[in-house]
């Protein structure tokens, strides 16, 4: 049966919104969505420095730097204060080869402590510097 329009049915509201477009936008706008995701994380080339591996016997008697917990300095078995230990640092740099400071910190050192004597580290010209950690 076929139902038959007169004048005053095209006049009537349709009740029903036609959801087919709304759904055909939102499966188009995840497909550029999906296409896009992976352009957006683009990577950035560096090159890395390569790693040299050189025993410290080969190199000069490296200067051994303690830091405890209380933030007290000791060069060797000696407690330093912060700023001889800078001077002192200072001394050794003019050698040739320049020596490796090697620091051991305690775990529970405060992050200041351990700046202080990396900015002396750096203030004295020694730019080697290694983090003794336990195995």
């Amino acid at each position: 049966m076929m139902k038959i329009l007169n004048e005053s049915s095209s006049n009537d509201l349709m009740s029903e919104i036609n959801m087919t477009p709304f759904v055909d936008v939102m499966l188009v706008l995840l497909i550029i969505f999906l296409v896009t995701l992976p352009l957006v994380h683009q990577t950035v080339n560096i090159e890395l420095p390569k790693v040299t591996h050189q025993k410290l016997a080969d190199l000069s008697e490296p200067l051994k730097i303690s830091v405890n917990q209380e933030g007290q300095y000791l060069l060797g078995k000696e407690l330093i204060q912060i700023e001889a230990l800078g001077l002192k640092l200072s001394a050794e740099s003019q050698r040739h080869p320049k020596p490796v400071v090697l620091l051991y910190a305690d775990k529970n050192t405060r992050y200041e402590d351990i700046a202080k004597l990396l900015a002396s580290v750096h203030r004295s010209g020694l730019g080697k510097v290694g983090f003794v950690t336990e195995k």
